[in-house]
């Protein structure tokens, strides 16, 4: 295998992915993806494993590194196998309870590494305390290694951070400076992402007085913090995202900075109201999240003072598992999760995994919003007040808190941050990638009045009449084809055959369409069972498994064409076989019967392609389709399939047009001495044809507008 290992872990990964969206969970196979006689060969294989890893750990279908030390027998005794056994020991804290001493009996060559790596975690690092508080003397205006310490940005006693210029590089950058040298950074400093603050290493010194001193450095971003923006609220005007952009000003004169200008993100920003203004920075965080958990990195101490702002307003995450514990943090545990808060209070209680991230955004993006937090603080006498604050997650959001909502607020917002906080971890979104193309829908009016209309509306009343409604848009169109159908028939054929044999073609027809019409039916049914049934459900309340919602998502998406497709092939079909049959009872039909029976039957098979799509189409993309955006994960192949079907569309809208014109060209098959027989007949079908194609257009501008809308809102891609 040649590939580049770049292209080859990647492709792995897209694999996974693709893996995930199927109901069976059938991984790929790893050893596929490995370079032959490869130098590299090392390096690609552990970057294969460790996606391997969590993507079964999040399967609940975990591999043990001995395992695949015993299908890659060179990969052990090395530096990556060390590093993997840490990964696991991680995974399998976030994922089942599992004691250092325990793991490390397991794997006794590596146990010096993990004991050196994860000596302090046999209590959750949130209960631990710093050891040492930072020297006096470290304050602005100092020296520290290659680091001039010019403002101080934030931080307390025992670690503070400060706007630095490193004389090595001659740049500015933001130093923490804390006291002891017990923790690793290594994974954090790791993460390279657009919405994460760059960490871009760490040195250890020791003070004056022979105390250690680690100084992590890492991107400045000028434009201040969640925490001023929501200080800078109390005493703004709502007015959109000018509200943000006068907070990012603010900080940036208070640190003699310069806002820029002709900047396209700050139009962006300026043009939003205040709620999508929410949704657009919670949409780059929940995607800053997901790719940490995805580097197997929580948070745990998302706060306002943890979001930072470019120039230009774009926020950025800080201190990934570098901030201070929660428990020592009166600033972050009020935005934890309740798994988080019992975490705290019971060590053995189960470890939060990356939905506790997603509550506690949610907390904060609902403060960004509204300026409170949903849940009120204990009172300060409390004598236990994680328990109080634990008791008030488990109730909920209640009216006082929904009440503080801006009137302008969406429902898709409303809709995605209560389920944020909801107090049960498998009922919020799984992952920072489904709480990230949730908020995208929030930012396009059109989209998120297609996924969340008002309850009174026609569209959302329409979703529990979906059998019904399918049936009409496919029925009323092949009944009018076979209204036009046997009116023809009866004047170009049957009308001219003796009295027995108009019987028999009465008893064939018959016995066709007995047959004909059950059999389209149970087909359209199964190939359509899966999307009507995730439609039904959800209409009804009832939910749908959310491992199998993406592939519903794309069945929803083709329902037209396999109600359409069904029926045009029986009406081409029946051309052939109906005549045949008839042919075996007896009956005698000229060769021109035949000619004009078929090409009726293809008149009747367009209307029966055309026009029913567009009736089903529209349905289910302003009714059913959206039910199975917000019941699990939406991504950029959504997209696609949506760009795919407007493209489908076209040729449709080409179908219906076709129609009269096949009517007409029909009529050139008929012997001039019947023609006078058809004219009624087709001229009706010409001008109904007409008629129907401008109802058919009109459908079609609104499908392309619905379709573009739900594109522009969905993910594609990191932004």
């Amino acid at each position: 295998m040649n590939t580049a290992p770049a292209a080859t872990v990647a492709r792995f990964a897209s694999d996974w992915e693709a893996t995930l969206r199927e109901t069976r969970f059938e991984p790929p196979v790893l050893a596929r993806y490995i370079p032959d006689g490869s130098a590299v060969r090392l390096a690609v294989l552990a970057d294969l494993i460790r996606i391997d890893q969590r993507q079964r750990w999040r399967r609940g279908a975990g591999r043990r590194m001995t395992e695949y030390g015993e299908q890659f027998p060179d990969l052990v005794g090395t530096a990556q196998y060390t590093e993997l056994v840490c990964e696991e020991f991680t995974l399998r804290r976030r994922f089942e309870a599992v004691e250092l001493a325990e793991f490390c009996a397991e794997y006794p060559d590596q146990a010096a590494e993990l004991r050196d790596r994860f000596g302090d975690s046999e209590a959750p690092q949130y209960l631990s305390r710093p050891d040492a508080a930072l020297p006096a003397r470290i304050e602005v205006g100092i020296r520290v290694d290659d680091f001039d310490l010019l403002t101080q940005l934030g931080g307390r006693e025992h670690a503070k951070v400060f706007l630095a210029r490193q004389l090595s590089m001659q740049r500015l950058v933001a130093v923490r400076v804390e006291a002891g040298d017990a923790h690793d950074p290594r994974r954090v400093a790791q993460l390279d992402h657009q919405y994460i603050v760059r960490v871009f290493d760490q040195r250890v010194i020791a003070d004056a007085d022979d105390a250690a001193l680690r100084l992590q450095y890492m991107q400045y971003l000028p434009g201040g913090t969640g925490a001023d923006l929501l200080r800078s609220m109390r005493a703004d005007t709502p007015d959109g995202g000018a509200r943000l952009l006068r907070a990012v000003d603010a900080a940036m004169e208070a640190r003699g900075e310069i806002r820029p200008t002709d900047s396209a993100v700050r139009g962006e920003i300026a043009a939003l109201s205040w709620p999508e203004t929410v949704a657009w920075v919670g949409r780059r965080l929940a995607s800053a999240l997901d790719y940490a958990d995805q580097q197997g990195v929580s948070h745990s101490a998302i706060k306002p003072a943890n979001v930072l702002f470019t120039a230009e307003g774009v926020p950025k995450l800080a201190d990934f598992a570098c901030e201070i514990p929660a428990s020592a943090d009166p600033e972050a545990v009020p935005y934890q999760a309740p798994e988080y808060l019992a975490a705290i209070l019971d060590p053995a209680a189960p470890q939060p995994d990356a939905r506790a991230d997603v509550f506690a955004l949610g907390v904060l993006l609902w403060e960004m919003l509204t300026g409170t937090r949903p849940f009120a603080d204990p009172p300060g006498d409390d004598p236990d007040p994680l328990t109080t604050m634990m008791r008030a997650r488990a109730a909920g959001v209640d009216g006082s808190a929904l009440d503080e909502l801006p009137a302008d607020t969406p429902a898709t917002l409303r809709r995605v941050l209560l389920t944020c906080l909801r107090p049960e971890p498998g009922r919020r979104w799984r992952s920072g990638a489904e709480l990230a193309g949730q908020l995208e829908l929030c930012l396009d009016s059109r989209a998120r009045d297609l996924v969340d209309p008002p309850p009174r509306s026609l569209r959302f009343r329409a979703r529990r009449w979906l059998f019904p409604i399918a049936a009409l848009c496919v029925g009323i169109p092949n009944l009018a084809a076979s209204v036009y159908n046997i009116r023809l028939n009866q004047v170009l054929i049957v009308d001219a055959l003796a009295a027995s044999d108009q019987q028999r073609f009465r008893t064939v027809a018959l016995v066709n369409n007995l047959v004909s019409f059950p059999l389209a039916g149970i087909v359209m049914l199964l190939l359509c069972r899966r999307a009507l049934v995730a439609g039904y459900r959800l209409a009804y309340g009832r939910g749908y498994p959310p491992a199998e919602v993406p592939r519903a998502r794309t069945e929803t998406l083709s329902v037209g064409d396999r109600l359409v497709l069904v029926p045009f092939a029986m009406w081409l079909l029946a051309g052939v076989a109906w005549p045949l049959a008839l042919m075996r009872t007896g009956v005698v039909l000229p060769s021109h019967n035949f000619v004009q029976f078929y090409t009726a039957q293809v008149v009747c098979a367009a209307i029966a392609l055309a026009y029913p799509f567009f009736l089903v189409t529209v349905y289910m993309i302003r009714s059913i389709y959206p039910q199975l955006l917000v019941a699990g994960p939406v991504g950029p192949e959504d997209g696609r399939q949506l760009a795919r079907l407007a493209r489908r569309s076209n040729l449709y809208l080409a179908a219906a047009a076709s129609v009269p014109l096949l009517a007409v060209a029909s009529a050139t098959f008929v012997p001039d001495g019947q023609l006078p027989l058809v004219i009624g007949p087709v001229r009706v079908l010409s001008v109904a044809g007409i008629v129907a194609f401008v109802l058919t257009y009109w459908l079609f501008r609104l499908l392309e507008a619905d379709l573009r809308a739900l594109i522009r809102a969905l993910p594609r891609g990191t932004r």
